[in-house]
């Protein structure tokens, strides 16, 4: 437990950091109007679908340098490193080239002009700061990969503070800046990125040069075996991220047809069950490097027991979330907004929130348990089949068919992720039973 939870109370703290840049740009935006409040939370919503596929394909290296790290072999870790950067260089015009194209099928899509006119602002800004992103991400999971976990915290959280002041000065116009409105929030973003990709580059150096090894000096080319090997397992695992933050992105997408308080009530809601999300992502992140690393060292019994350890916490956690949410819906409402027809639709959406709380700890830190074994491609099937075969066609003809508007469509999403849930803890079951014959 003790090894367990110095992963994972760094890595809890740095996805509450991540969330937390998202929602000072929700509540600085949301003294401007409910339109704003929608449009930021459906240009996050489009962005972090494409966006997280090129995280996700970078999630191998949770696996492969926890692993190595496990037998001991440090130039190994920094190898699986080089070959992630390439990945992110690659892949990173493909996905500015897709966003920047994103906001032309809005007229098609039935949403607010005036919603849509802002989220396009918004999105093509917020594109600019998509190779930092990707950079974080790749020297991210190699100083998770070898316990470096403290300058990811420090990262993350600064980020916040320069990401606060850009909003205050770039939404309003302060410090003699334009008043740019929605852009400003996405700039102050992107400037936040590429401080953080900063502070991990710098991170990874000082940890080679600390056992006599240059990060760069000592750079490996590129070896189309590795990226081989790191696209095997990150592209199922791009794909479940895909998968689930998509949904969400397309429920946001379906809410945007409704009016303006509904898209703003469901964004609140929605940013709310993100953060507290974000306890057992950061726990699904230490479960599947702690994973790895007995993995790597041949200690089945081990590998096991990171994994229901951290299942614990995760849940343990997400029942005391749910509490809140029924029981002061309203406090937590009125902090992002004073305009009393989304707090009336907000208490309701906060309630189901708290229903699908347990069963989301569940399946994402089950997910992060089986990628430690090297198990990518269950995680992505069981995310396909219950949002996108089951839960959002169910959440649509609820809303729309049968006239439920927003809460329908959050029933949905909430049968689709007790589904995923329950195959997912099946999965962990039945492969972490396998590893003393296996290890």
């Amino acid at each position: 437990m003790r090894s367990l939870l110095a992963l994972a109370i760094p890595v809890v703290f740095s996805e509450l950091g991540w969330m937390s840049m998202s929602i000072v740009d929700t509540i600085m935006v949301g003294r401007l109007s409910a339109e704003a409040i929608g449009a930021v939370g459906m240009g996050n919503a489009l962005y972090y679908a494409p966006a997280l596929f090129g995280i996700g394909i970078l999630l191998g290296l949770d696996t492969l340098v926890s692993q190595a790290y496990g037998r001991g072999d440090l130039d190994e870790c920094h190898r699986w490193l080089s070959q992630g950067v390439y990945i992110a260089l690659i892949f990173t015009p493909f996905l500015m080239l897709f966003l920047w194209a994103a906001p032309l099928v809005f007229p098609y899509l039935g949403t607010n002009p005036t919603v849509s006119a802002q989220t396009t602002q918004y999105l093509r800004m917020l594109n600019w700061g998509t190779l930092p992103l990707l950079l974080y991400a790749a020297f991210r999971r190699y100083l998770q990969g070898v316990k470096r976990v403290g300058p990811v915290t420090f990262a993350l959280i600064s980020a916040n503070l320069i990401n606060w002041v850009g909003n205050w000065a770039l939404i309003y116009g302060h410090l003699g800046l334009p008043a740019m409105g929605v852009r400003g929030s996405a700039l102050s973003t992107c400037l936040a990125r590429v401080y953080m990709a900063g502070v991990l580059i710098f991170a990874a150096w000082k940890n080679e040069a600390g056992r006599g090894h240059s990060l760069f000096e000592h750079w490996p080319g590129i070896a189309l075996e590795r990226i081989r090997s790191l696209m095997k397992l990150g592209v199922p695992a791009a794909g479940q991220i895909v998968m689930e933050v998509g949904a969400f992105g397309a429920a946001t997408v379906m809410a945007a047809r409704l009016a303006p308080a509904a898209l703003a009530a469901h964004q609140i809601a929605l940013n709310c069950a993100a953060f507290s999300y974000m306890v057992p992502l950061g726990t699904s992140a230490a479960a599947a490097v702690a994973v790895g690393h007995a993995v790597g060292a041949g200690d089945g019994p081990c590998a096991r027991r990171a994994g229901w350890l951290a299942l614990m916490l995760g849940v343990s956690f997400m029942a005391c979330s749910a509490v809140v949410f029924l029981v002061a819906p309203h406090a937590i409402l009125i902090i992002y907004t004073n305009q009393a027809d989304v707090v009336r639709m907000g208490i309701p959406l906060l309630a189901m929130a708290a229903a699908f709380s347990i069963f989301d700890g569940i399946q994402t830190i089950s997910t992060g348990a089986l990628r430690g074994l090297g198990e990518t491609r269950v995680p992505m099937l069981a995310n396909f089949a219950g949002y996108w075969i089951f839960g959002l066609p169910l959440g649509y003809v609820l809303c729309f068919w049968h006239g439920k508007g927003i809460i329908g469509l959050w029933t949905g999403l909430t049968l689709a992720l007790i589904f995923i849930s329950l195959v997912l803890l099946f999965q962990w079951w039945r492969d972490s039973s396998k590893l003393q014959s296996t290890l």
